[in-house]
């Protein structure tokens, strides 16, 4: 977990380290990133679900998913999660998205 804390805010970023499973080595890029968010929501679903949930990523089309005119079937199964959620997918610049390039 990284942290801090200034007169006016608190900031934290829970981090967890996930392996890509073999099958997933071969998804196109959209879906990669996809999943990244689907497994941050499942593992920390306790602290997430009943929130407003603000997901920042660097791949632009993630924000535009629910207006997308075709999914596969593995996008639409990760749909079904995400709309559990009360949630914001915002399209951060890789520059602005530090956090995540570190930890690629």
């Amino acid at each position: 977990m990284y942290s801090d804390a200034s007169y006016i805010n608190l900031g934290y970023v829970l981090i967890q380290d996930g392996e890509l499973k073999t099958h997933e080595c071969n998804y196109p890029t959209h879906d990669l990133k996809l999943v990244a968010v689907v497994f941050a929501l499942k593992i920390w679903r306790h602290y997430l679900y009943r929130q407003k949930c603000y997901i920042y990523t660097d791949h632009k089309s993630l924000k535009y998913l629910l207006a997308q005119k075709e999914l596969n079937l593995r996008q639409w199964i990760w749909l079904e999660l995400l709309n559990n959620y009360d949630r914001v997918i915002d399209y951060h610049p890789r520059k602005a998205n530090v956090v995540a390039d570190a930890l690629s």
